[in-house]
């Protein structure tokens, strides 16, 4: 199930700034290589999945010079994001990838839906092929 989600853009439009849902990470390297997952845009709203762990990357200050940025966060079933690290500097990719590999195997259970209305699970579950009876 995906929510709507405000990815924030860091640092400067100008430079280079990506984020990406990571659902793996290759511990044979120590740059942003060993991230893998899909990316999608900074700076508006994406629909991601529940729980999903987000990376996101950004740049600022001169090219010759750049003041990298990233930041690691949780997808919140309530559309918000909890920050898990951050690190800055061209180190970003090996400091951050312990919080990564700790959040993409953390067994938290079941996500909590209480929140939303039965009709919502109930279509969910339909459009999956799940038949669905109101007692």
């Amino acid at each position: 199930m995906t929510v709507p989600v405000e990815v924030p853009l860091l640092g400067d439009e100008r430079h280079k700034n990506w984020a990406k849902v990571v659902d793996s990470v290759d511990q044979a390297r120590a740059s942003g290589w060993a991230y893998g997952g899909s990316f999608v845009a900074t700076g508006g709203i994406q629909d991601l999945p529940m729980g999903a762990t987000l990376l996101v990357y950004g740049e600022r200050g001169s090219r010759a010079n750049p003041q990298i940025t990233a930041r690691v966060y949780t997808v919140n079933p309530d559309s918000t994001l909890s920050f898990e690290a951050e690190a800055k500097g061209k180190a970003w990719a090996r400091t951050l990838r312990d919080t990564v590999e700790r959040c993409l195997g953390s067994d938290t259970g079941p996500p909590d839906l209480s929140f939303l209305p039965d009709h919502v699970l109930a279509d969910e579950l339909r459009s999956r092929g799940w038949t669905v009876e109101h007692p």
